[in-house]
């Protein structure tokens, strides 16, 4: 009854966090947003105590629940390892804890953490590698359909549906999600849960804590006649029958053994008066010191997990592309600074406290987020202007981020917030190098911070229409940007007609501040 429970909210669980991925109106939001806060990452990154003490205390009491219910890369790799029993049953078998990869693993990503290499943190944070894998691998699949429906609403005179653009938006974070659900997939086949007892820097926190849980599966000595049908049935490979023993540190409480047990040796019951054989006085020596040592090097990891990370700066080329006319692609701006959303407040808050698990690029309805392919800030959202601009009503990046690397803001503050700043390049405009008169940017700048004046300092005249006989040639106009209500939405960039190379650009700011 307990695995059924299990299985059953498993399941519910990564069914809903993955429809958050799928989502690309971002209505589901709203009601299933709290899915993505109660990761252990995410929570711990954006400070969120309550989630962090629930978790912790959610462990002491009953294990590893975390990684067998809430976790969805836990759950996908339980999915993968049900499939793979279905053509060998009992397959696995008791192995011991190879602690010092577990450690070695958590104290490279505590480093990581410390020193800023976003990159690292981002790539074995589990919550954070299963998003890339939905947002890059199943989102385009379900776009796919999406579009099927609209293609068919259409013939039939309904709209229910709406196509959107399936497209690539980084392709290292999609080779990147490749990688990552091969070699998971290919573990999790094999040995089950491998993966998260000995990579996964959360399972080894959380595997630490569940060695002191309440409740925990245990063996009846008297009942054990060492069948050894539930050692070939563990995923995570941690019992041992010979000594009657289970590995609580990576036990992730999935009661499989407790349903394959036909003997009634394995329950789960408290800690405290659970009956067990007595070890002999060699062994409990033994025994006593691994934990002192384990225990010594768990609290340790997991105290230093809670550092806050220091920043490097990112640079980073986005490509740009959106004039009014399709004859020719834009090439790259240098940026100096890459761009991030409102609410992130710059790029010290981003790297921080981002886990890239693209959440804000899924929901983005102006494609204008995008994986950066810098190392220092890898996968982690950046803003380009080839697809659209960001247009001051909207704020869904900030509604959905869990982590708190683009914290919520209002309609109102987003058109206060400048988060870059336009700039005009002479040789590129239409304006110089074809000698037209152009008005996009002064006319699509939503705070009017663009202002076009005379190139010649003389009397202004009239523009009229295309020149003709008697007819006076346009008054051309060079744009003027004011850098006090300039807000770096890029709407100036993306409706620049210039090509390849557009006139206007926008360079991120460092750090946000209020116009």
């Amino acid at each position: 009854m307990l695995r059924k429970l299990r299985v059953v909210l498993a399941v519910i669980c990564i069914t809903l966090i993955t429809l958050l991925f799928l989502d690309f109106t971002g209505a589901l939001h709203g009601w299933l947003g709290w899915l993505a806060k109660i990761q252990f990452m995410p929570a711990l990154l954006a400070l969120n105590v309550g989630v962090v003490l629930a978790l912790v205390v959610l462990t002491l009491l009953f294990g590893r629940v975390y990684c067998s219910v809430i976790c969805p890369l836990g759950v996908f790799q339980d999915t993968v390892s049900w499939i793979a029993g279905k053509r060998k049953k009992r397959r696995f078998t008791y192995s011991p804890a190879v602690s010092w990869l577990r450690y070695g693993m958590l104290g490279l990503f505590i480093l990581a953490f410390v020193f800023g290499l976003s990159a690292f943190v981002a790539l074995f944070d589990p919550y954070g590698a299963y998003g890339r894998i939905a947002n890059n691998l199943f989102a385009p699949v379900y776009q796919l359909g999406n579009n099927l429906l609209a293609g068919f609403s259409e013939s039939i005179d309904s709209y229910a549906f709406y196509s959107v653009d399936v497209w690539i938006k980084s392709g290292i974070t999609f080779a990147v999600a490749i990688i990552t659900v091969i070699a998971v997939g290919i573990l999790a086949w094999r040995n089950g849960r491998t993966y998260c007892n000995t990579i996964c820097p959360v399972g080894t926190v959380l595997g630490f804590l569940s060695r002191f849980s309440l409740y925990r599966p245990t063996i009846d000595a008297e009942k054990c006649t060492r069948c050894n049908k539930c050692v070939r049935n563990c995923k995570a490979s941690c019992i041992d029958t010979e000594n009657y023993r289970v590995d609580y540190s990576r036990c992730v409480t999935c009661m499989d053994c407790i349903e394959q047990c036909n003997f009634g040796a394995m329950k789960y019951v408290p800690r405290i008066g659970s009956s067990k054989p007595q070890p002999a006085k060699e062994e409990i020596v033994a025994e006593a010191t691994e934990d002192k040592t384990n225990a010594r090097r768990g609290f340790l990891s997991a105290s230093a997990l809670v550092l806050t990370a220091s920043v490097v700066k990112a640079q980073q080329q986005l490509q740009v592309d959106g004039g009014l006319a399709d004859i020719e692609d834009k090439k790259d701006p240098n940026r100096q600074t890459p761009i991030v959303p409102p609410g992130a407040e710059g790029a010290k808050n981003m790297q921080q406290k981002c886990v890239a698990c693209q959440l804000c690029v899924s929901v983005c309805p102006n494609n204008i987020l995008r994986p950066s392919s810098n190392f220092s800030t890898l996968m982690q959202p950046e803003m380009t202007f080839e697809r659209g601009y960001c247009r001051p009503e909207c704020v869904k990046c900030s509604e959905v981020c869990p982590s708190g690397a683009i914290k919520p803001i209002t309609v109102a503050d987003k058109s206060a917030v400048s988060i870059g700043q336009a700039v005009w390049i002479k040789e590129n405009c239409v304006v110089n190098t074809e000698g037209l008169a152009c008005t996009a940017c002064e006319r699509h700048c939503p705070t009017k911070a663009i202002t076009l004046v005379p190139v010649n300092p003389e009397p202004e005249q009239p523009a009229g229409p295309p020149m003709g006989f008697g007819q006076r040639p346009p008054v051309l106009k060079y744009p003027v940007v004011d850098k006090e209500l300039c807000i770096g939405c890029g709407a100036c960039e993306y409706l620049c007609p210039a090509r390849p190379f557009s006139a206007m650009y926008v360079e991120g700011n460092v750090r946000h501040h209020t116009v």
